[in-house]
């Protein structure tokens, strides 16, 4: 498919507060802080608030349900990321110079590696409304559980099969994926944290409205 016949939209009625759909969530919404791989608040985040499509919301109380009674609470770091903030990326890694967040986030990899190999996409499946970056919080400790890498860490070890991690950490990568792909999302091979709803309601749609909730109730 063609730039030209992917529609681009500011539409957001197809579109929820998660946290008004999924109360039991826990939002850390890491594009609206300053503490990602570039090191700034990324263009088009007003507030930290995740937003997604009715269908997406959904099917994550699902899995929140699901989780809950197995004593786990979804954590979520980005849901629905406006097209803006995918140029930000994208010249962020054509254009800025700055490092900063290397040893953080891609210790092992140069800039336009990331792209290469799949770590940020120019066109990103988050713009459609329907991708959500997640991990397991235990209730029992109020800690996250240990996924052998971070989020946003760009390295093979963030791979969900690599053989990196231990036993234990690589079967919570499986407790996430399996009830992911139970309620219907779909993984990808380089970050155990990413999920796209299978079935997603605007395939050939990207939105570029701001992550804000008061933009949902105008």
């Amino acid at each position: 498919m063609t730039d030209a016949e992917r529609k681009i939209t500011m539409d957001s009625s197809g579109f929820v507060v998660l946290a008004d759909m999924v109360p039991a969530i826990v939002q850390e919404i890491r594009y609206y802080s300053t503490y990602n791989f570039i090191g700034d608040r990324i263009n088009g985040y007003e507030e930290p608030c995740a937003l997604i499509t009715k269908q997406a919301a959904r099917a994550l109380l699902s899995v929140s349900n699901e989780m809950i009674v197995q004593g786990y609470r979804l954590k979520i770091f980005d849901a629905y990321r406006p097209a803006c903030a995918v140029r930000h990326f994208v010249m962020w890694g054509i254009e800025d110079l700055d490092l900063r967040m290397k040893p953080y986030f891609y210790p092992d990899l140069e800039k336009q590696e990331l792209f290469a190999k799949g770590y940020i996409a120019s066109k990103s499946s988050h713009s459609r409304g329907s991708t959500v970056d997640l991990t397991l919080l235990d209730m029992k400790t109020g800690k996250e559980l240990d996924m052998g890498s971070p989020f946003d860490l760009f390295s093979e070890v963030s791979h969900p099969d690599s053989k990196a991690v231990t036993d234990e950490q690589f079967e919570n990568r499986m407790k996430l994926q399996s009830v992911m792909v139970r309620n219907g999302f779909e993984p990808i091979d380089c970050e155990w944290w990413h999920f796209a709803l299978k079935d997603e309601p605007y395939p050939d749609t990207y939105f570029e409205f701001p992550v804000s909730c008061e933009y949902l109730k105008r």
